[in-house]
């Protein structure tokens, strides 16, 4: 086996999601996770589920095929909507071919038939997780983070750092902050801005934006060559500082 993969299994950060209409069944998968050295959280309903992918971010998904608000399907594609690297192993009690082909063809990864044995659901994910980008080599940035020259964003644990040193963020500067390094030495309006960051237009109020970025401003260029750069008239840009 390779050394690598089997680190990367054995995380103890992995999070791993479940979601089944039956809360019995979401405790026990839950423990078998758990037992695993690995994070878990359940769900009943397709809603809650896609709610706690954005919000708790896991690395893989253990996904009913049939809930009472959304199918599986509908669930698997609005947490890949979001976050297309979600591994996703679907529970389901259909065993046609065609629903394992189309399960897979939506974009999950691998499916257990119920009932199953939770060994067999311990295994499945085992081999998901190890598929899943491993964990950074010591002194560098984890695969999964957005690197602007000695800048990174950490996307899973939601950490920011300059040359080395953790910068504190509130949410509304860590998602101004997510987007400009999402897009760069890319021009952006203020109304494109506040439409990514704040979801809705201020209605003239722009100003707003001109307020966090001056906050970013002093947390990630104070003493340091400026990342952040005023385009008069048009908008703002991140670049890596020369």
């Amino acid at each position: 086996m390779d050394d690598t993969a089997e680190r990367s299994a054995d995380r103890q950060d992995w999070r791993v999601l479940v979601v089944d209409d039956e809360p019995d069944l979401v405790e026990v998968v839950c423990g078998a996770v758990r037992y695993e050295g690995w994070q878990a959280r359940g769900e009943t309903t397709g809603l809650a589920a896609v709610r706690a992918a954005a919000h708790w971010r896991p690395d893989a998904v253990v996904l009913d095929m049939m809930l009472p608000d959304l199918d599986g399907m509908e669930v698997l594609r609005r947490i890949h909507a979001e976050r297309p690297e979600v591994r996703v192993l679907f529970l389901t009690a259909r065993d046609a071919v065609e629903d394992r082909i189309a399960g897979i063809a939506a974009g999950g990864d691998d499916y257990v038939t119920k009932p199953f044995s939770l060994a067999e659901v311990v295994v499945r994910l085992r081999g998901l997780l190890r598929r899943a980008a491993p964990p950074g080599a010591a002194g560098q940035p984890p695969a999964h983070a957005l690197v602007l020259g000695d800048l990174v964003l950490d996307e899973r644990a939601r950490e920011v750092t300059r040359a080395g040193e953790v910068v504190d963020l509130s949410p509304t500067e860590y998602a101004l902050l997510a987007h400009l390094m999402h897009h760069p030495r890319q021009v952006l309006s203020k109304a494109q801005i506040l439409d990514a960051v704040w979801s809705y237009d201020f209605g003239g109020q722009a100003h707003v934006v001109e307020l966090y970025i001056s906050y970013l401003r002093k947390k990630l260029d104070a003493g340091r060559t400026p990342m952040i750069h005023t385009v008069r008239g048009a908008g703002y840009l991140i670049k890596a500082a020369p």
